[in-house]
């Protein structure tokens, strides 16, 4: 297995992989391959995939506003799950986000997604129950790709 960061020529692939995952949420704008080479230009170092044979099997998104990181989406395709694939991927994120200087990273996991929230736990995520997530679409066409 490889791990290397993330490009723009992987965009297809990583798509494919992100809608055939079950629990990731993708937006129209946000997750089109406008929105993620606007991301991967703001935040270079910080996007790995994972490859076998030179075929995607997993995917980390994410980035950082200078103070904190976030994970946005990270999948490992089912056939290639429990072989420490998303460790890795979640090794490379941290490696590099120390690499900026960040020192807190967090993320987003759909209540309803067992399968991520059993793995962020595994990996020495804290659940905090403390906060409310809200958030506002700046625009209608941004809307929730069906998976």
């Amino acid at each position: 297995m490889n791990i290397r960061e993330m490009t723009m020529a992987d965009y297809d692939a990583v798509f494919q992989l992100w809608f055939g995952t079950e629990g990731v949420g993708l937006r129209r704008l946000d997750d089109s391959p406008i929105g993620i080479a606007k991301f991967l230009d703001r935040n270079p170092n910080t996007n790995f995939v994972a490859e076998i044979d030179h075929k995607i099997i997993g995917i980390a998104l994410s980035g950082h506003d200078g103070r904190r990181g976030y994970l946005y989406h990270m999948a490992v395709r089912t056939d290639y799950r429990r072989q420490g694939i998303g460790k890795a991927l979640l090794q490379a994120i941290c490696a590099a986000m120390k690499n900026e200087g960040i020192n807190k990273l967090a993320l987003l996991v759909f209540s309803k997604n067992q399968i991520g929230n059993d793995f962020w736990q595994s990996q020495g995520w804290r659940h905090r129950t403390d906060l409310n997530y809200c958030d506002l679409s700046l625009s209608d066409e941004n809307v929730l790709i069906e998976i």
